[in-house]
């Protein structure tokens, strides 16, 4: 048995919302939190914890450990690289920054290299104890629309084929769709870009959802009226980076933005304050809220290398400062961390910082199904923790039980 002391713990309270509590001690073995129960009556029984497995948090935060559902790489590493070892990198580094569980995500490359990366992260799902945990993978295209494909290879698009993807429906769990690029229902009307919801054929996202795949909107041209109809009447409930190359909000023409903010859907956010200013992301908080906001960080692999050129996604990417760009100046992938983000988010909006850390642990983790075992600190969930101080500063990453940071 190990033991947590002298933290501020985010715990869910009878409501199940987070909150501080101090004057708490937290338990935990291999894999499970024991019992979290006041430090007083720790202190009179040590419950027989050694010495040695005491951590004193020394006043920081203790945390439930941070999902990433979107991340293409750090470190020098990409989940498209074929090395065997890139995936242990991105484990090792998303550790460093407070995550405890990813999904490496890919790119829309040629589909037998998405293929080749999709068995590499089912391999890399079974290896414990190296960092962060893959939970499986998000796939990023092939199935987007050319239109507003951002830093992704036009040429290498597809229309969506669940087919393609059912071999690796035990290692995809989410994966993002241009809904408008759905096929039409009447196969010899012409694909105009302005078609209504009737005239598509909607199967693939049901079959996504039979196989316990998650469908995302993202990377699209859709209407407001084309989005709206995926989450009001097909199921959809998730927004790949919001804003980020999909039609905008006008106030005449919604857009894919407007039908995001306009349902109960869960979006991603990149708080870089590049990919969305701090004005937005105050309004973002304020129409959705810690229960349908997911912080994310979209990184590349020149995360936490420092300025250069890189290649991303078959594009010569430039790094300076924060900002990384394709050649036209389009903003590619970000540099970004984790705990960076949420501490810009933390900044720009000024929410609590319980409800900050709700949208990189609950809310994801209720996004992918899996708030039972995870996402809370909370007897009998998973021993996955984090702790940090009031400048997101990581000082342990407990994954499973396990100090990996």
């Amino acid at each position: 048995m190990k033991a947590i002391t002298n933290g501020k713990f985010i715990l869910p309270d009878e409501n199940d919302n987070f909150a501080v509590k101090t004057g708490r001690v937290l338990l935990y073995d291999e894999n499970i939190i024991q019992s979290i129960l006041p430090a007083s009556d720790f202190d009179a029984a040590r419950d027989g914890v050694a010495s040695d497995d005491i951590f004193d948090a020394g006043g920081c935060y203790v945390s439930p450990g941070f999902l990433n559902v979107h991340i293409h790489g750090c470190g020098g590493a990409d989940t498209m690289d074929e090395d065997a070892d890139a995936l242990t990198t991105i484990r090792k580094k998303q550790a460093e920054m407070g995550v405890t569980a990813f999904l490496p995500t890919t790119m829309t490359c040629p589909w037998d290299e998405i293929a080749g990366a999709l068995t590499r992260v089912r391999t890399a799902m079974k290896m414990r104890g190296v960092g962060a945990e893959i939970l499986g993978a998000h796939m990023e295209g092939p199935f987007i629309s050319p239109a507003e494909k951002g830093s992704q290879e036009e040429t290498n698009i597809l229309p969506a084929d669940f087919a393609k993807l059912a071999p690796f429906s035990d290692v995809v769990r989410l994966v993002t769709l241009a809904p408008e690029e759905l096929p039409l229902s009447d196969t010899t009307k012409p694909h105009l870009t302005e078609t209504s919801p009737e005239e598509h054929d909607w199967s693939f996202i049901e079959q996504c959802e039979n196989a316990g795949v998650i469908v995302s909107i993202g990377h699209t041209a859709a209407t407001y009226e084309m989005a709206a109809a995926a989450v009001r009447s097909h199921g959809v409930h998730h927004f790949t980076h919001l804003f980020n190359a999909m039609t905008g909000l006008h106030h005449r023409r919604p857009g894919t933005v407007g039908a995001a903010l306009d349902t109960d859907a869960r979006v991603e956010l990149i708080c870089d304050n590049i990919h969305i200013a701090p004005a937005v992301q105050r309004l973002v908080w304020r129409l959705k809220g810690p229960d349908s906001l997911i912080l994310v960080t979209d990184s590349m692999s020149a995360c936490g290398i420092g300025d250069g050129t890189y290649t991303f996604g078959g594009h010569e990417v430039t790094v300076r400062g924060e900002r990384a760009t394709l050649a036209d100046g389009t903003i590619a992938a970000s540099i970004a961390t984790m705990n960076r983000c949420i501490h810009r988010f933390w900044q720009n909006t000024g929410a609590p910082i319980e409800q900050v850390i709700t949208t990189v642990t609950k809310t994801p983790a209720k996004d992918l199904g899996l708030y039972e075992g995870r996402g809370s600190l909370a007897p009998g969930k998973r021993a996955d923790i984090t702790i940090f101080d009031d400048a997101l500063a990581i000082h342990a990453t407990i994954v499973g039980g396990v100090q990996v940071c």
